[in-house]
C-alpha cells in the first residue's frame, strides 16, 4: 500500500519564466481514490510526471510511504500509468502490448489473457491495434495499467474524447480492477462530473501556477452514475457556491469544502 505526500515549492521549464507550479500540496492516503481536476494548462499532467519520476527538476518534494522518491530505488514502487492516448506498439499484437511491461515474468501471458477477460476483450488478444475501435484501444491500456498488479495508478485524462456510453463502460471497469488491487491512485480529469463519480476525494487545482484550492470528500457509496441524483446534487451545490471552481478560483484562496454525505438514489 502505498501513501503519498507531495510538497512542491516551484516548479518551471527551462525556457519558460513563469511558474508552472508553485505552493502545492497534497496528500494521499493508503489505497485512496484521488481525482486532480482544473483549468486546461494548469499543471495536472506535469504534477502525474513529477510523482511517476518522469521528471525530477522542481523545488520540493515527493515522499512515498515517507522515503523521498529519489530512494524509489530501494524501496520499489510498482506504477501503472494510463495517458490521453492509448500509447499501444502498432506492431504487437493485444496480447503482446499488455504483456510488454510484465518484463518476462514467468505468469506473464496468463496475467495478460486474465485481464484481456477483465476488460471484455476476450477472442481479440492476436488482433492489432489497428483493428480495434478507439474504445477497444483504451481497453487495453486500462489492462496494461493493471499488469503490473500497481501500488501508485496515474491516470491522465485516459477516456478523454470517448463516447459517453463508452467511457462510462471503462470507468466501471476501472473501479472494478481498482477494487480488487486498491493501489492509490491519481486520477487527472477535466471533467467534474466524471471526478465525481469515481474518487473517493477531489482535489481542485488553481491556474498556473498550480496550488491547491478546494478539496472534497466524497461520501456517496459507489456505483455512482455521473448524471444520478446524488453527483447531481454535489455537482450542482459546489458550482452555484463557487461558479468559478473549475477555472480556478482566480480570486479565491485555499479552503476546505464541506463534505457531503448524501446517499446514492435508489
Amino acid at each position: 500500500m502505498i501513501e503519498l505526500k507531495v510538497r512542491i515549492r516551484r516548479k518551471t521549464f527551462p525556457g519558460k519564466p513563469a511558474d508552472v507550479l508553485a505552493g502545492l500540496a497534497f496528500d494521499a492516503g493508503a489505497g485512496e481514490f484521488i481525482a486532480l481536476v482544473g483549468p486546461s494548462g494548469a499543471g495536472k499532467t506535469t504534477i502525474l510526471n513529477l510523482v511517476g519520476g518522469l521528471d525530477r527538476d522542481m523545488e520540493g518534494e515527493i515522499l512515498i510511504n515517507g522515503q523521498p522518491l529519489t530512494d524509489r530505488q530501494t524501496h520499489p514502487v510498482r506504477y501503472g500509468y494510463m495517458f490521453q492516448e492509448p500509447r499501444l506498439m502498432p506492431w504487437l499484437t493485444v496480447e503482446d502490448n499488455v504483456r510488454l511491461v510484465l518484463d518476462g515474468m514467468h505468469d506473464s501471458t496468463e496475467r495478460a489473457r486474465q485481464l484481456l477477460r477483465e476488460v471484455e476483450l476476450e477472442g481479440n488478444e492476436r488482433s492489432f491495434p489497428r483493428q480495434l475501435s478507439g474504445g477497444m484501444q483504451r481497453r487495453v491500456a486500462l489492462a496494461r495499467a493493471f499488469a503490473v498488479r500497481p501500488m501508485l495508478l496515474l491516470m491522465d485524462e485516459p477516456f478523454i474524447s470517448l463516447d459517453a456510453p463508452t467511457a462510462a463502460r471503462l470507468r466501471e471497469q476501472l473501479l472494478i480492477l481498482w477494487e480488487e488491487l486498491r493501489p492509490t491512485v491519481l486520477f487527472v480529469t477535466h471533467d467534474l462530473r466524471e471526478a465525481l463519480s469515481v474518487a473517493d476525494r477531489v482535489i481542485f487545482l488553481s491556474g498556473s501556477p498550480a496550488r491547491v484550492v478546494k478539496e472534497l470528500r466524497i461520501d456517496v457509496p459507489r456505483p455512482r452514475d455521473p448524471y444520478g441524483k446524488a453527483v447531481t446534487d454535489i455537482h450542482t451545490g459546489l458550482l452555484q457556491a463557487h461558479p468559478d471552481l473549475l477555472s480556478g478560483l482566480a480570486n479565491g484562496s485555499r479552503g476546505e469544502v464541506n463534505e457531503h454525505s448524501e446517499r446514492r438514489s435508489a
